[in-house]
């Protein structure tokens, strides 16, 4: 099989409406509302061939209640009973739920897919065609425990194609110099100092990717600086923090832009705070910025500008 669409990623904010304003009104995305079954209605915006939905984060239909940033991916099905039935993935045991808009889904036990809140859904209806600065999700970022283990599960149990895998690291590189009055300066480099990164693994659902980002050393303490550009080993402590404090799952959402330094600089205009106010270097080949968690409530959010290959 060649694994599954993305019918939607949920995102929770305990203010939704302002998540909204961000995706809408600053970046120009198509959107409106879904029924919230049990609950309040649900933001939904298109993005790409999937829909990005924003839940207020007390919503039942959340797996994760009162917790800000992504809660779950549905997985678009005809049958999702059959779905989980057919890869012999263990459910929370409720069976069969009624989600947004009416659409019949499972929700599978997250033990079973490396800590990602995983449901096989219905397909629900995108509102209308996407737009302004955004092309559609490139990828999910989800922190890992081990990278091998989730492609086993995402690739060789669920079917999801691997499109790539990449090492991203930040290295200290010595150089000793001699100088000599009359022989003038030589500079000798010495071996490379591996300081420590991610080890990343990118699986396809849909027109966008799971990002499974494992760091190389969970003992490091680093602190995220706020308002300052980003860094690999800034990217690796935030990944090691959060699978401390939350364990392994889905860790932030990027959006695909054809020009990053002028949807940061926008933002910025609209009194959104940024972490990077310009494109730095990402994984596959990309340059990325990141919005700070405030500006939606405690969901992190980055941006990606990149030459498909």
């Amino acid at each position: 099989m060649n694994g599954y669409e993305l019918s939607y990623v949920a995102l929770s904010s305990a203010n939704p409406a302002g998540v909204a304003e961000v995706l809408g009104e600053d970046l120009g995305m198509c959107g409106g509302t879904v029924k919230g079954t049990g609950g309040p209605d649900v933001f939904a915006f298109a993005a790409g061939r999937s829909t990005i939905c924003v839940f207020d984060c007390d919503h039942p239909l959340l797996d994760r209640s009162g917790t800000a940033g992504l809660d779950h991916i549905a997985l678009a099905v005809a049958d999702p009973e059959a779905a989980a039935n057919r890869h012999s993935l263990g459910t929370l045991g409720r069976g069969v739920e009624q989600g947004i808009a009416d659409t019949r889904q499972v929700r599978v036990d997250p033990d079973e897919t490396a800590g990602v809140h995983v449901r096989f859904a219905e397909p629900i209806t995108t509102p209308g065609n996407g737009g302004g600065m955004i092309e559609r999700i490139d990828h999910l970022g989800v922190a890992s425990l081990d990278v091998s283990s989730d492609e086993q599960i995402f690739a060789h149990t669920l079917g999801c194609p691997v499109e790539s895998r990449q090492t991203d690291m930040e290295i200290s590189l010595p150089v000793e110099s001699f100088t000599s009055d009359k022989y003038g300066v030589v500079y000798h480099n010495r071996t490379p100092n591996p300081l420590g990164g991610l080890r990343v693994l990118f699986v396809s659902i849909g027109d966008c990717e799971l990002e499974f980002l494992q760091e190389f050393d969970p003992h490091q303490d680093r602190q995220i600086e706020y308002g300052h550009a980003g860094t690999t080993m800034q990217d690796q402590g935030a990944i090691g923090r959060f699978v401390s404090k939350r364990g392994r799952g889905l860790h932030h959402i990027a959006l695909k832009t054809p020009d990053i330094d002028s949807t940061l600089a926008y933002l910025t205009e609209r009194g959104r705070t940024t972490i990077d106010q310009v494109g730095r270097p990402g994984s596959r080949r990309a340059r990325i910025g990141f919005l700070h968690p405030k500006a939606l409530g405690g969901i992190l959010l980055h941006f990606v500008e990149r030459t498909e290959i």
